[in-house]
């Protein structure tokens, strides 16, 4: 028997990236770590993550594309502290988000 397989929305999967980036810390994480935890392609890695730096959420730093780590901006502490309400807002509802 096959299992339907869940989608994440887009929105979630941002967000999973962003809790990547917060679990490092100071530090930063690379794309490397950011891909693996947030279980995707290495296109929709770019994607995204041009994205979360165009929208100011995420600030890239690093001297090229060996040394690249990202860090969130106050806008994407911001925001995953939203998205997290808005996750146990819609969990006690039985809404997928």
């Amino acid at each position: 028997m096959s299992r339907k397989r869940a989608y994440r929305s887009k929105m979630r999967i941002l967000a999973d990236m962003m809790r990547a980036i917060q679990s490092e810390g100071e530090e930063g994480a690379g794309p490397t770590k950011i891909l693996y935890a947030a279980n995707l392609s290495h296109d929709r890695l770019t994607q995204y993550l041009d994205e979360l730096v165009e929208k100011e959420l995420v600030k890239e730093a690093g001297d090229g594309e060996s040394n690249r780590v990202y860090h969130l901006t106050e806008k994407g502490r911001d925001f995953l502290r939203e998205f997290v309400k808005m996750e146990k807002f819609s969990e006690a509802f039985g809404i997928d988000i």
